[in-house]
């Protein structure tokens, strides 16, 4: 029973022929709407969803301007923030980069990512891919966390007035759980999960394997693949709560 209950909550097995591999990662959370939250990006039938600046969601199927270009509208919602399932596993959302793959073939995948250094190391999370980066190198998580740091880009001063570069510094955010009590209300969880669960680590080094998304990530980015290199039916319940120690 231990064992098939951690199967699912891992998300499933993964097929071989699904991505795998060493990878790194970093973290950000810049606000914006992510790259595949545009309509036509991979065999989902729907992008991921978009909020509007009040962090309602709308459920315009990708239509609606970015906020960070002039006059867009569309940004991250606070829901797609990371959370813990239980003490070693979490779940949430990331930009990726897989070498030798491209946007079409990640946006929407999932990926479970086991960490090999820092303080997390043998923990995992599965992580959801919505958005990319020219800035990323291959094999590469840069994990979406509130406080974060924005990056290049920057809709968190547009969405909910903060800094001109973000909340703390543009690349890496925040230093501290304390700074994470000045955030916006849906974002406060957030933040905390990079101090609590994920122990403060510093873009710890991961490998990873391609699963089937856990329908509680889907439920949220509503965003679901249709079957191509492995089953991608979501696996699971839809709604998992918050892990707390």
């Amino acid at each position: 029973m231990q064992l098939a209950l951690t199967i699912l909550a891992f998300g499933g097995l993964a097929s071989a022929q699904g991505a795998q591999g060493a990878g790194k990662t970093t973290r950000y959370w810049d606000c914006c709407k992510p790259s595949c939250a545009w309509p036509g990006k991979s065999t989902a039938s729907t992008p991921v969803l978009t909020c509007d600046r009040n962090d309602n969601p709308l459920n315009d199927r990708g239509s609606t301007r970015s906020g960070c270009d002039s006059g867009g509208s569309a940004f991250m919602c606070s829901n797609q923030s990371p959370w813990a399932v239980n003490e070693t596993v979490a779940y949430g959302w990331a930009a990726v980069n897989i070498a030798g793959s491209n946007e079409a073939s990640w946006c929407c995948s999932c990926y479970e990512l086991t960490f090999t250094s820092g303080p997390v190391s043998g923990k995992k999370m599965i992580v959801q891919a919505t958005n990319t980066g020219g800035d990323l190198g291959n094999n590469h998580f840069d994990i979406a966390m509130p406080g974060g740091g924005v990056g290049i880009f920057n809709a968190c001063t547009q969405q909910y007035g903060a800094p001109p570069n973000g909340w703390g510094e543009r690349y890496g955010g925040v230093g501290s759980k304390s700074a994470c009590e000045s955030f916006p209300d849906k974002l406060k969880a957030g933040c905390n999960w990079r101090f609590d669960w994920f122990m403060g680590a510093d873009n710890p080094d991961v490998r990873f394997r391609q699963v089937a998304c856990p329908a509680a990530i889907t439920a949220k980015s509503q965003c679901v693949r249709q079957r191509d290199v492995i089953d991608q039916t979501p696996t699971g319940p839809s709604t998992v709560p918050t892990w707390t120690p």
